[in-house]
């Protein structure tokens, strides 16, 4: 039975392949295609949108309580370094001023050019391990002359270490064209 469609198939291959669905038909099942698709998004987003909305507020509510939750210690500890050791708390203040304009001046240079992994990158951050020792032996030793110094010297060899790398980056390479804007309206 089953040779005897094949051949039957084989026979009028060409009469099978010529004849196709009228136009009609073609439009008929398109539109069906196209409205079924419609219909399924709309009927979802009519179904949840409360939940999607429920879930947008609260990560935006999660972001900022992180943020403001982490400003606040932050200026906590500010306030706590400035009533610890006003001298301290005013070298930050200058230091910090000073070491992110040259760390920024450093982040211009690509990647490439600068010849440093992200080790090291973060080494050059102002807050970095060292930093925050330092800090932690300032508030349980507040009185202590040596810590204070030690802070200030860091604070000063962080920045000679910045010069230097700057001065290396601008022997090897131009500074890019943003810093020569910058240097520009410096002057």
């Amino acid at each position: 039975m089953s040779d005897h469609f094949e051949r039957f198939v084989q026979q009028n291959r060409s009469e099978f392949d010529s004849a196709l669905p009228s136009p009609r038909i073609w439009e008929a099942l398109e539109q069906e295609l196209e409205s079924n698709r419609k219909g399924r998004v709309v009927q979802l987003l009519r179904k949840n949108w409360f939940k999607a909305a429920v879930i947008a507020v609260l990560l935006v509510n999660a972001a900022a309580l992180v943020y403001f939750t982490g400003h606040r210690q932050q200026q906590q500890r500010q306030e706590e370094l400035a009533a610890l050791a006003p001298d301290v708390a005013e070298a930050k203040v200058y230091y910090s001023a000073r070491i992110d304009q040259k760390l920024e001046m450093i982040n211009a240079y690509p990647a490439t050019a600068l010849g440093m992994d992200s080790i090291a990158r973060q080494e050059l951050e102002l807050k970095n391990d060292t930093y925050k020792a330092l800090e932690r032996e300032l508030k349980n030793n507040p009185g202590n002359e040596r810590i204070r110094a030690a802070m200030i010297r860091y604070y000063q060899l962080k920045l000679d270490l910045l010069d230097k790398i700057l001065e290396e980056l601008q022997a090897k390479q131009p500074a890019p064209a943003q810093l020569k804007k910058r240097y520009e309206a410096e002057i």
